[in-house]
């Protein structure tokens, strides 16, 4: 029997907050959440009423504000979990606009205007650091972490019990994330697409952090972007 996966997509920037499980009434692992006003936790929190989930970590595939954004408001409401982003990006949580580029910063002034003057970002007291290749139960699931910096530094995709592959915005259905912010490197991202991502299992499903589920033999088949990593041609 498979994992339970399902997702609230954030109205801003349409990140996709994936919620995965073992199954129905066990606990659960949330990943990205991402921007609403005031917070994405009620959608959250009706998600995980709907399928009698409890929330045992929050993962962040990487630093930027359109998937951390209600991680704050997500801690406090569920104050059990623990949240989990790579060494390198950490620093963006209490600090996002170090890798925002004008359009994000735009919008964290549109962002104060509506939900609160007093807007502000810190990181959640009970953070932990993840390493490449680190392995850790959540959930009564194997997560597998591989740092895949190129988005920004700090990235990582998320192996799960040899059935999904949480894949941030590293991988896409078609396309990559984008490397032309602060603290993103091309270089680094055709690096970790031809060494991190090609090498994976074909049958992994692909949960990305923007647009639709995806799998691996899918992009190694059909994504220009992947095919061009991995011939060395990306850069």
């Amino acid at each position: 029997m498979g994992l339970l996966v399902d997702r609230v997509v954030a109205p801003y920037y349409q990140t996709n907050c994936w919620i995965v499980a073992p199954a129905a009434g066990k606990e659960c692992v949330v990943i990205d959440p991402g921007i609403d006003i005031p917070s994405l936790t009620p959608q959250i929190r009706a998600k995980l009423s709907q399928h009698n989930l409890k929330l045992g970590a929050i993962y962040i595939t990487h630093g930027h504000l359109d998937h951390t954004f209600s991680l704050i408001s997500a801690i406090e409401d569920f104050v059990e979990a623990d949240c989990y982003i790579h060494e390198s990006d950490r620093d963006l949580l209490a600090f996002p606009e170090r890798a925002m580029g004008a359009q994000s910063q735009d919008l964290v002034k549109q962002l104060k205007s509506q939900v609160t003057s007093n807007l502000t970002f810190t990181e959640p007291n009970r953070t932990w650091s993840l390493q490449d290749e680190q392995e850790i139960r959540l959930g009564e699931m194997r997560f597998r972490f591989l740092h895949t910096p190129g988005h920004t530094p700090g990235s990582t995709v998320a192996q799960v019990n040899d059935e999904l592959l949480i894949s941030g915005d590293v991988l896409f259905r078609g396309s990559i994330g984008r490397t032309d912010l602060p603290r993103g490197s091309i270089s680094d991202m055709e690096r970790s697409l031809r060494e991190k991502i090609a090498t994976l299992s074909g049958e992994l499903r692909v949960l990305p952090g923007h647009g639709d589920e995806t799998s691996i033999i899918s992009e190694l088949e059909n994504n220009p972007y992947l095919q061009a990593a991995i011939e060395g041609r990306l850069v």
